[in-house]
């Protein structure tokens, strides 16, 4: 028989496609039960340290792996969590994921990930797939149909929503969407801009329809007059609409894009036309993704704090978990503050605050409101 160098079978050692070694093996190396391993390598019921000690050095020796699957049949938990996000394309959900990951790990975690395309039904299959298969579910979605639809559809397992709108009874972290909005139109005001456009997120999108909010509402108390494009939160949408900004007879002087990516795209559409950010048209983001720090210019955003907000998620998840039997019930809502963070697109233009006032060509100008639907390819 072939044997190793510390004298154990072939077929125990973990390389070369030979059978890994079991519970059983290191039971038998250590002249234990399999019970005494059990406790030893799952840290729970009495054992003497003389035990513990022959324990760990079998598993050593043995290069045992705990089953992830048998421990979890013990344990009832996996050590596992799930992910449901509307799409898993673009910066913003590569730094959230990327937030969760670095807690999860730390917590001794792994993540599944899915995708619901931004699609009731679809998120709905993707929680049933996970039931049995995770600790908990953090689901994030911008219709409030469907964030209602994953909190029924769950069960007992610990839920947290993201973005979902603030529903009062269940724990959720929510973008105070409404409120960066109005940051954004006050900014722009008072660098001297007063024909400032909004490109909107999709109808039917909770964030997009509270960042439409905001807009119209600071709009308003400023006694401006509004105009909206519709886009779909896509580069592509955003450069559309950029592209009929700037074909416009009266162009305006400044743009709220609802995201970053929008924003992005309408940058590149009008530097393409030949005009110039900011000193013909100003421009301003939403959740300061990687990249709106690395365009020319430097793209004026609402900051969110992607990266950190998945991990937040991510560790009360943890909390909800650990809590799961007991009396503490944990039903807030946290609700994260944008925080303006003013880059080279929106700087003030000296023509634009040498007038107060609404400035348009031809006169005196009438508030008026315009929606213009620009479907943007997903990419």
């Amino acid at each position: 028989m072939d044997f190793g160098a510390e004298g154990d079978p072939a077929h125990l050692r973990g390389g070369g496609g030979m059978k890994a070694a079991t519970i059983r093996d290191v039971a038998e190396r250590a002249s234990v039960s399999v019970a005494s391993v059990s406790r030893v390598l799952s840290g729970t019921g009495p054992v003497t340290e003389t035990t513990r000690n022959r324990v760990l050095e079998a598993a050593k020796a043995l290069q045992y792996v705990p089953h992830s699957g048998a421990r979890s049949l013990s344990t009832s938990k996996t050590q596992t969590i799930g992910v449901i996000l509307p799409d898993l394309y673009g910066e913003f959900f590569s730094e959230l994921i990327r937030g969760m990951d670095v807690a999860a790990r730390s917590l001794g975690y792994h993540l599944i990930v899915s995708s619901s395309h931004d699609d009731a039904e679809e998120a709905s299959a993707a929680i049933r797939s996970m039931r049995g298969r995770v600790d908990g579910l953090i689901v994030l979605s911008p219709h409030l149909d469907a964030a209602n639809l994953a909190a029924g559809l769950a069960g007992r397992t610990p839920i947290l929503l993201m973005n979902g709108g603030a529903d009062a009874g269940r724990p959720s972290i929510v973008v105070d969407n409404h409120g960066g909005a109005v940051q954004a139109v006050e900014h722009l005001v008072a660098t001297g801009r007063r024909r400032i456009v909004h490109i909107s997120g999709p109808s039917g999108n909770l964030e997009a329809e509270t960042r439409l909010a905001g807009y119209l509402e600071a709009m308003a108390h400023a006694g401006l007059p509004t105009s909206v494009v519709e886009g779909q939160f896509t580069q592509a949408s955003g450069h559309a609409a950029g592209v009929e900004l700037a074909r416009r007879e009266l162009r305006p002087d400044a743009v709220f894009a609802g995201n970053d990516i929008m924003a992005v795209g309408a940058m590149l559409a009008l530097q393409d036309a030949g005009l110039r950010v900011p000193e013909d048209i100003a421009l301003i983001g939403f959740d300061d993704v990687p990249i709106a720090a690395l365009v020319r210019p430097g793209l004026t955003t609402l900051r969110i704090q992607i990266a950190e907000t998945g991990r937040g998620a991510l560790e009360r998840l943890v909390r909800l978990i650990n809590a799961a039997g007991h009396d503490v019930a944990d039903t807030a809502c946290e609700i994260v503050r944008p925080e303006l963070v003013v880059r080279s697109s929106s700087q003030p233009a000296t023509s634009n605050l040498t007038n107060s006032g609404p400035s348009h060509a031809g006169g005196r100008t009438r508030a008026s409101a315009e929606t213009l639907s620009l479907k943007g390819e997903n990419s």
